[in-house]
């Protein structure tokens, strides 16, 4: 870890961590604590296993100063999002702001389940929710899970009662909007499945063109017996900003959890992914698609543990790298001693679109178990230049044919997508990066 001499930490040691007025002395006692370990341990380097790939250096150079809630128009917040058919949450540099999110939905949600204001949650039932906000932290801690315990202010609770099933998608959007100088918020959301409960998670990032801010935000997922949670999430920042992100989740038995991501932008991104399977019978799949372009550096680090018999993992990324891009895939998957009958397979495949690309791959598996069925590969590679000149062999442009193929790369990821609203939105923010290649309607 590096030391904490720098513009960033800097900028954040003005606002002492304090009681906001919904915690609890433990909850002030929690952000105390992180915050000195902060102070002590400093920020990773690629120097750090876990982050070999991840470039912090840009971050800790900028002065941001901590976010504030900001009033955005309506139009403003449907200019920079999509309707996806259910309830939309709007979160505006980490503060709940519901007078933006959709209210005839939002209260017909709330009749099944609930969904509000992370802060007026903790102020309602700390005793219930703390432990969970402050596992990431205090199970792995890093110096951006640290700030987001010190730091958080609010953020989302959703929370989906046993047996409930909602049908149409919760859509978070968590916009960032500095105004002027540079920001950095730390939004929550918390997702707790009850027993037997369905839901369907949207999860869309994204800021003011040219706006310079750091958004570094957790979600935990927590399925208890039977739950069934369907997680995406598009990472649409702009390309001055930063992201730092993690999604930890825990599995009982018989749960099933899907997360489908898409990096598109941020200068720097970093998707963090944990997983841990606690019980029998469950199952989980992490789909994921990352196209750094220009000096953009994408990466997703995921770990799967299985802790318990007989449960089941599947995980496919796949990168698409341009310019002078750099992507990586750091996939980890543990199996825990007494997990046998284990079925875990973990796929990472590479497209590099020009010679100063760059992506680094490392599926690992880590087996302490007998009885288990494991596999893992990686390949990078380049477009075939006989499907090129197949292309053009019947007309079509050198540059549409490889903007075709390449999306044709892609496409695999977009057909594991089962929200069609989500799909069409995806097929056209790939089209529109590989320059404009026409897709179906």
């Amino acid at each position: 870890m590096s030391g904490t001499s720098n513009a960033f930490f800097e900028g954040l040691t003005r606002p002492r961590p304090k009681r906001n007025g919904h915690l609890s002395p433990a909850g002030v006692g929690l952000r105390s604590s992180a915050f000195q370990w902060v102070a002590e341990h400093g920020f990773p380097t690629t120097k750090d296993e876990a982050w070999k790939y991840t470039r912090v250096a840009p971050i800790l150079q900028i002065p941001f100063e901590p976010a504030v809630s900001r009033r955005l128009s309506a139009g403003a917040i449907e200019q920079l999002t999509d309707d996806f058919g259910g309830a939309q949450i709007v979160v505006v540099n980490g503060y709940f702001a519901k007078e933006l999110s959709s209210p005839t939905k939002l209260r017909e949600l709330n009749k099944r389940a609930k969904v509000m204001s992370l802060a007026v949650a903790l102020a309602e039932d700390e005793e219930l929710l703390a432990p969970f906000l402050a596992r990431p932290f205090q199970e792995q801690p890093h110096a951006f899970t640290a700030l987001s315990a010190a730091l958080a202010e609010d953020g989302v609770l959703v929370r989906i009662p046993a047996n409930t099933t909602i049908e149409e998608p919760i859509h978070i959007v968590f916009v960032s909007d500095t105004g002027a100088a540079p920001l950095v918020s730390h939004p929550r959301c918390l997702v707790l499945a009850g027993p037997g409960s369905r839901a369907t998670i949207v999860e869309s990032y994204v800021g003011i063109l040219g706006d310079v801010y750091l958004t570094n935000a957790v979600t935990d997922v927590v399925l208890e017996e039977g739950a069934v949670v369907e997680h995406y999430k598009l990472q649409n920042e702009t390309e001055t900003a930063f992201h730092i992100a993690l999604l930890n989740v825990r599995q009982g038995r018989g749960s099933r959890f899907s997360s489908h991501s898409l990096a598109l932008g941020a200068s720097t991104a970093r998707h963090e992914v944990r997983v841990r399977l606690e019980a029998p019978g469950a199952e989980v799949t992490l789909n994921g698609l990352y196209m750094p372009r220009g000096e953009q550096h994408l990466d997703n680090p995921t770990t799967i543990e299985h802790a318990a018999p007989h449960c089941t993992s599947r995980e496919l990324y796949k990168g698409i790298v341009d310019g002078r891009g750099r992507g990586s895939f750091d996939g980890r998957v543990i199996v825990r001693p007494g997990a046998f009958k284990t079925d875990a397979s973990q796929t990472n495949k590479n497209l590099l679109l020009s010679e100063s690309a760059q992506v680094d791959t490392r599926p690992r598996l880590e087996i302490f178990a007998d009885d288990v069925k494991c596999t893992h590969g990686a390949a990078v590679g380049q477009l075939d230049e006989d499907a090129v000149f197949y292309l053009r062999s019947r007309g079509v442009p050198d540059g549409a044919a490889r903007d075709l193929l390449t999306f044709a790369f892609a496409s695999e990821m977009l057909g594991l997508l089962p929200m069609g609203a989500l799909r069409s939105r995806a097929e056209k923010l790939i089209a529109r990066r590989l320059g404009g290649v026409e897709v179906a309607a």
